[in-house]
């Protein structure tokens, strides 16, 4: 195997990884919470609770 062989490969993936890098959702832990109609989330339990009125 030549050496071009090994080192024009390596080069296209290195210009690709920050591409598939920045394009990954990481690591965001929010997500969106919907609680049903007449409760409201309670972020202490980490719930939806009835709402009292």
């Amino acid at each position: 195997m030549t050496q071009r062989a090994v080192t024009v490969p390596a080069l296209i993936l290195l210009a690709l990884l920050p591409t598939a890098v920045l394009a990954s959702p990481g690591c965001n832990s929010q997500a969106a919470m919907s609680c049903a109609q007449g409760t409201v989330w309670d972020e202490a339990t980490k719930t939806c609770v009835a709402t009292t009125s």
